[in-house]
């Protein structure tokens, strides 16, 4: 068992192997842009990390319940017990003559906020990081 650093330490450890995941993805569907009925894939995991982030930091001792003002307002709906990120297959695009529906700019695009938000990540794990080392280097100092 490691040292738990924060709260969130784990939580943005997770994010992290889900957006390496979701790199890995989006550069298999830019490698198979040639390929024939090639269908683009993508994973979705920000549902379950929400659900992760509830579990951790929410004050489980009290709840909101969404007001209805009106007869036909929807009732509140209760969150998805999924706990695995969903893996699914992009088709929003038109397949070319050769059945394949990967679009390099989507997929650039993709790509692009992806890796902005593995560097934000790391980033935040960094500062993360050094906040907990200084308050050990600022404890082991004598006056």
């Amino acid at each position: 068992m490691g040292i738990n650093i924060s709260r969130a330490h784990d939580l943005m450890q997770n994010a992290m192997d889900y957006r390496a995941a979701r790199q890995d993805m989006i550069a298999g569907n830019i490698a198979n842009a040639d390929t024939p009925f090639y269908r683009p894939r993508d994973i979705r995991f920000e549902e379950m990390l929400t659900q992760k982030s509830e579990a951790i930091f929410a004050d489980k001792t009290q709840t909101l319940q969404m007001s209805r003002t009106d007869g036909a307002h929807l009732s509140g709906v209760e969150g998805t017990t999924s706990t695995k990120p969903t893996t699914f297959f992009r088709d929003g695009h038109m397949a070319r003559n050769d059945g394949n529906s990967v679009d390099l700019d989507v997929e650039s695009s993709e790509m692009a906020k992806n890796s902005t938000m593995f560097n934000a990540l790391t980033a935040a794990l960094k500062k993360d990081s050094a906040l907990f080392k200084s308050v050990i280097d600022a404890s082991g100092k004598t006056s």
